[in-house]
């Protein structure tokens, strides 16, 4: 972890006090076991108001304040006490070893391609981040374009690729430090490897389109008002840019923009929130230079739109909750608002249309039938000319590629099954590897299978099993469940470290498709958000009693795993019923529900959760708000909340706070917070020190639910 300098006066007493109390733990499972040494010692200072004429008393809003010497001291003293705990793991050295193997591996992304040139990313195996590069011609030579490496220290920087020119000679690239969700727009010279002079403030954006005749670039950047569109002249500064969109809409709206590859067209697309349940689509001619239009305002539905030649191709849920896809004629004004003159291009099915791109003349569709995703490729009239095969039960991308050329990219994955990413012919479905990312694993040891279950109200719920063969039900297993539930998300089968690291020291790895999500389409969004999002936490429990009743594993035996809504997601649980779980992680949280609002950029949730600012939805939400259900004296599982400084979505104020209520309860079990000083939401952490924070927390799920991790493992030995 990270630490900076801290008050030295409370460290020694931190220190003092960790001498005197000290307690080995001979077995974590055991409830009567006293924790290793007390937790540091948190300031009390109740603040006390009427919310909504319920009486709110918070004895920890000191620590919302993340820059105060008091709040820095804690986070110093906090991350002490959590080195030293998860250090008491004997198995914590061979479990590095598992984890470095399974992170320090070559990786390379799907490559954007266009005039023939190939542009990716790539990081070797000995690398912390990736670097940009470009290939010339298929078989060419990758040239590095952009390495992030000598950008800081400490290697927390990265760099994203944005958009290219036409010609493959200006590509747009992001710089992002520490994971935040501000980044600095950079344009980059491709043959004279050279950045141009223009300079972009840091700052949140969503559109960054660079015109093919090098005049400017059409971008959108959230300001002190609100989210804008600008038109940025190529050459210097953004103190003369154009704001040509976006006045009066509020800061909790976002707004995205993008120019189509022929720089024909300019999409506008504004989201009343995250909850995506009412949307808008603008389009501007650019070739004609016409007016912004109007394509879809006022309904209460959402609208996601893809420009193809002069016809937009439109996503929608509306009059089609599993969704539909529906054709606009841009060229043909008197038909643009009349959408009952839309023609509709795929009708709604069985399954959730969740994804679509337009490429090679097509339309790749991605459907969910009982959350396993289908990729087909269909004419634009919606007929049906073949589906991509998989391999296996897991998840399968979009197809990335466009309009005007037949070469596309894929990738598939599973819990077990590293990421292959294919290239694809539109025209004749043949497929070939781009890469495969090589993980020492072995693949066909285990399996992945899906079972449902029922939640409280008697809904059918499916849920995700990663573990070996043959694996025994006797009620020993250590078992991890995971979920999100929310935002229209789905949760399909993709590999990562901490899950195949899980299940090399015999984990099973369950994965709960929550309401919330977008696993069946907009009812069962709607059914897990707003005054429904209890329906949430019941199901995710339901999987927990569903795992004992089954003989996978036993309370003693099964941890959860959540982070940002994800997070929230164990907050309730754990608070709900302590009685069920062994250790949680919750990462990245929020878990003050009547505050929330407050910071960063949550107002953007408030469709999806509410707020306390309304009387009738503060009753709700009050009412599962996990910060404020935690009682003293009861025996809550351990638990290790994570946040880090760098993350500007999620406030870190709500693990800090969490953790502090919940230490001060008096749990005979290790609460403990891994609070990242160079750390956010939006990932960016490099290599070594994703080894470090995976190493600790399958450290801390070990320990805690009384697993030795073996003296070799299939990670470690590349068998």
């Amino acid at each position: 972890m990270t630490h900076k300098k801290i008050n030295l006066l409370l460290l020694l007493s931190f220190l003092l006090a960790l001498a005197a109390g000290a307690i080995a733990i001979e077995n974590p499972n055991d409830s009567s076991s006293a924790v290793a040494a007390a937790p540091p010692k948190t300031t009390i200072n109740e603040v006390k108001e009427m919310v909504q004429g319920t009486e709110i008393v918070d004895p920890y809003r000191w620590l919302e304040d993340q820059n105060s010497p008091e709040t820095r001291a804690w986070i110093e003293a906090q991350n002490a006490y959590t080195d030293s705990m998860i250090a008491k793991f004997a198995g914590r050295d061979t479990v590095r070893q598992q984890v470095s193997a399974l992170i320090k591996i070559d990786t390379m992304s799907a490559p954007a391609v266009t005039n023939s040139r190939y542009f990716f990313s790539k990081r070797r195996a000995d690398q912390d981040q990736a670097s940009l590069f470009v290939r010339k011609g298929l078989a060419g030579k990758d040239e590095l374009l952009v390495d992030p490496l000598p950008l800081s220290p400490n290697h927390t920087i990265t760099v994203n690729q944005g958009s290219i020119t036409e010609d493959g000679k200006l590509m747009a690239y992001f710089v992002r430090e520490g994971g935040a969700d501000e980044v600095t727009p950079h344009v980059f010279d491709v043959d004279a490897h050279k950045e141009l002079a223009d300079v972009f403030p840091k700052a949140r954006y969503s559109g960054f389109s660079i015109l093919n005749d090098k005049s400017g670039v059409y971008l959108t950047r959230v300001t002190a008002d609100g989210p804008r569109v600008f038109f940025h002249k190529m050459g210097g500064g953004t103190a003369a840019d154009t704001e040509i969109f976006g006045k009066g809409y509020s800061p909790e709206k976002i707004i995205g923009s993008g120019v189509t590859d022929d720089n024909h067209y300019l999409q506008i697309a504004v989201l009343h929130g995250s909850a995506a349940d009412h949307t808008e689509i603008y389009v501007k001619d650019l070739a004609a230079n016409g007016p912004i239009v109007t394509i879809v305002k006022d309904l209460p539905a959402a609208f996601f739109g893809q420009i193809a030649g002069d016809r937009m191709y439109v996503r929608t849920d509306w009059k089609a909750p599993k969704w539909r896809i529906m054709e606009v004629d841009l060229k043909n004004p008197a038909l643009i608002q009349n959408m009952d003159k839309w023609r509709e291009v795929v009708p709604e099915g069985d399954g959730v249309l969740d994804g679509f791109s337009v490429v090679g003349g097509k339309l790749a569709v991605r459907v969910t039938q009982n959350v396993v995703p289908h990729l087909k490729v269909l004419d634009t009239n919606g007929k049906l000319l073949r589906e991509v095969p998989v391999p296996a039960l897991g998840s399968i991308s979009g197809l990335g590629g466009r309009w005007n050329s037949n070469e596309a990219f894929f990738s598939f994955t599973s819990y077990h099954i590293p990421q292959t990413i294919y290239r694809y012919d539109i025209a004749t479905g043949k497929q070939t590897v781009w890469s495969e990312t090589k993980v020492p694993i072995e693949s066909a040891k285990y399996e992945v299978k899906q079972v449902w279950y029922a939640s409280k109200d008697g809904t059918k719920i499916p849920m995700f099993l990663a573990h070996a063969k043959g694996l025994k039900l006797d009620g020993k297993n250590a078992v991890l469940l995971t979920g999100y539930g929310g935002f229209n998300l789905s949760s399909t089968p993709g590999f990562n470290a901490f899950a195949a690291g899980w299940m090399a020291n015999g984990g099973v790895y369950a994965v709960a498709n929550l309401r919330g999500g977008g696993e069946f389409g907009e009812e069962w969004h709607h059914a897990g958000m707003l005054a429904k999002k209890q329906n949430v936490f019941d199901d995710f429990i339901g999987a927990a009693e569903w795992l004992i009743q089954n003989k996978y594993t036993s309370s003693a035996r099964l941890a959860i795993r959540g982070t940002s809504n994800g997070g929230l997601l164990v907050g309730a649980a754990l608070t709900q019923r302590p009685d069920l779980f062994g250790a949680v992680i919750c990462g990245y949280p929020l878990l003050d529900m009547v505050r929330y609002q407050n910071f960063l950029v949550a107002k953007y949730w408030v469709p999806e959760y509410g707020s306390s600012e309304n009387a009738d939805q503060f009753k709700y939400i009050y009412a599962y708000s996990p910060y404020h259900h935690v009682k003293a004296g009861t025996k809550y599982p351990s638990v290790l909340f994570i946040s880090g400084d760098s993350d500007t979505r999620v406030a870190p104020l709500h693990a800090r706070k969490m953790t502090a209520r919940m230490q001060a309860a008096g749990s005979d079990r290790p609460v403990l917070l891994h609070y990242d000083t160079a750390a956010g939401h939006s990932g960016g952490t490099p290599a070594g020190k994703q080894i470090e924070n995976t190493t600790d927390e399958l450290s801390y799920l070990l320990w805690q639910l009384g697993v030795d991790a073996p003296a070799k493992t299939e990670a470690t030995t590349g068998k």
